[in-house]
């Protein structure tokens, strides 16, 4: 059964992504979904992503990769924050745990989507449980960095992985309207488009595609992306958070 969120406009969603593009891919549509519900929508971006290009100077590949997450940020109404670790090296460390930690609190965050720690990419794993783990720490006064504690200890909810291995979603976010949409964000990240039809002969915004319409095999819908809820003591939410018209992926 289709069910309706309640208005989600006082709400601060955080989406943690541990390269630029990561959650246009996984949670685009649903992000354009709360954007229009009025909630305040913030992108934090793990790594520079200066490993995922064909130019030969690294820094100018991590520049043109801010310059097109500010692109499509900006497109969706969204925040961004940029953490700056190595591509290919983001690792469980107290500094990695205290960016995370001021991302939450940076965006106040009320519900906050995160990786997999089940998905392909080693920083994709590594960025989801950094996530998790600094989802309690977020709102205790005492662990102290640059931004205060959080009043509420958000919800947490876990964004299908790359070509949904591994991952069955517990709930499904029709994003049928937003679906051009999430393509626009995508194809502003020129720099990937190129990159990954050279180097794996992939088309990104296609495989994106394919796997929204999966997704959404099991449904009346024509787009969606799937997600599970972290179960984790406390429990401070669940779907009643998610946008626009979802469903249980078991009925």
């Amino acid at each position: 059964m289709t069910k309706r969120t309640p208005d989600l406009s006082a709400l601060s969603v955080l989406a943690i992504g541990a390269h630029p593009d990561d959650i246009e891919i996984l949670c685009g549509g649903t992000m354009a979904l709360y954007a229009e519900a009025g909630a305040k929508v913030t992108f934090a971006i793990a790594t520079n992503g200066e490993v995922g290009g064909g130019g030969a100077d690294p820094a100018k590949i991590a520049a043109q990769r801010f310059d097109e997450a500010e692109a499509s940020t900006s497109r969706l109404g969204a925040d961004l924050i940029w953490m700056g670790f190595p591509d290919e090296m983001l690792f469980n460390d107290r500094t990695s745990r205290v960016a995370f930690i001021d991302a939450y609190r940076q965006a106040r965050a009320d519900v906050v989507f995160v990786h997999s720690t089940d998905d392909y990419h080693p920083d994709h794993r590594i960025a989801g449980q950094i996530a998790i783990d600094s989802r309690i720490p977020a709102a205790v006064p005492h662990v102290r960095t640059r931004y205060p504690a959080l009043d509420r200890i958000p919800h947490l909810f876990v964004m299908d992985t790359l070509g949904g291995i591994s991952f069955e979603p517990e709930f499904l976010v029709d994003i049928s309207r937003h679906q051009a949409l999430k393509e626009e964000l995508l194809r502003l990240h020129a720099s990937q488009v190129e990159w990954m039809q050279r180097a794996y002969g992939d088309d990104y915004i296609a495989e994106a595609r394919k796997q929204a319409e999966v997704r959404a095999g099991r449904t009346r819908w024509d787009f969606v992306e799937g997600f599970r809820s972290v179960p984790t003591y406390p429990v401070t939410g669940g779907a009643e958070l998610l946008p626009g018209d979802w469903r249980a992926a078991a009925e």
